[in-house]
């Protein structure tokens, strides 16, 4: 009889697994960690490195979106991506990833992605909601944090800009995702523009972006690095503790931060009234006239 690689291994005990984070968080809160569901919609750069975080961390049960497929081109940060991975389904890399480090974790797995058919399911029953959708989904993601204000579910965004991250908090009772940016009735290209300028107001990373030109807007393209993803993926799983637990103080837009390693500075920010700030407004113009856009 051929004995198994799974029958050797001793059985899985969530206790023993997370006991680490014990000190960090106490047992009780190690407990209601397990108890807790988070959804993640984006599997790739930020959304497999959230995931894989988050589950170390003890979260005992995810939603996760993904329609896509590794590519050699995600190589350079995404945490699924490798030789043996290439052309199979990001979610399903993931979701064994993550099963791997908690086999009894709950997975309510979406594999056409998040959209307006599916996007009330895939938020069911979540205490917290992780941005992970790709920086030029905007129809996806407004769908998504409009939901979460109307259903009172927390909304982070950490988003990998060059070698940092800017991180914003979107808690019920407070600024909503479409009062901070105004996406509402403007083009798809000013929707990134706002988005991109709202997201990381003191715009740390420009400083030593050495070719413009790979920022494409026209074709949905922009440099990324690991090091923005794992940056963020750490602020991310730090609020997630906060807002999960109930403790720790909480930045909530329009107050955001970003850390960039490589400029060796953290910038708070501040954007009093969201989209409707004089100054906002004003970069909005300036950055549409550079950029060429109507």
């Amino acid at each position: 009889m051929t004995t198994t690689h799974a029958e050797l291994s001793p059985p899985f005990d969530y206790h023993a697994a997370f006991s680490r984070n014990i000190g960090w968080f106490t047992e009780q809160e190690q407990q209601i960690l397990s108890s807790k569901k988070v959804a993640i919609a984006g599997c790739g750069g930020v959304g497999g490195i959230h995931t894989l975080t988050l589950a170390r961390l003890g979260i005992g049960h995810f939603a996760l979106a993904d329609f896509d497929s590794f590519g050699i081109e995600n190589f350079n940060r995404q945490i699924g991506a490798t030789m043996s991975t290439l052309d199979k389904p990001k979610l399903a890399v993931i979701s064994q990833m993550l099963r791997d480090i908690n086999p009894q974790v709950q997975l309510a797995d979406f594999p056409q992605g998040v959209n307006e058919q599916n996007a009330e399911a895939f938020l069911e029953g979540v205490d917290l909601y992780v941005d992970s959708l790709d920086f030029f989904a905007v129809k996806a993601r407004r769908l998504m944090f409009e939901i979460c204000h109307r259903k009172q579910i927390p909304a982070i965004t950490a988003a990998p800009l060059g070698m940092g991250t800017a991180f914003l908090c979107f808690m019920p009772g407070e600024m909503s995702f479409e009062e901070y940016f105004g996406l509402a009735q403007h083009t798809e290209s000013e929707q990134f523009v706002r988005f991109y300028l709202g997201l990381a107001p003191k715009g740390l990373q420009r400083s030593y972006l050495v070719d413009p030109s790979r920022v494409d807007l026209a074709n949905k393209r922009g440099p990324s690095t690991i090091v923005g993803c794992t940056l963020s993926a750490g602020i991310a799983a730090a609020y997630a503790s906060k807002i999960l637990l109930g403790r720790g103080e909480l930045i909530c837009a329009p107050r955001g931060m970003q850390f960039d390693g490589y400029c060796n500075k953290l910038a708070y920010s501040w954007m009093p009234f969201g989209a409707a700030n004089p100054w906002f407004k004003l970069k909005v113009k300036l950055a549409k006239r550079q950029l060429g856009i109507n």
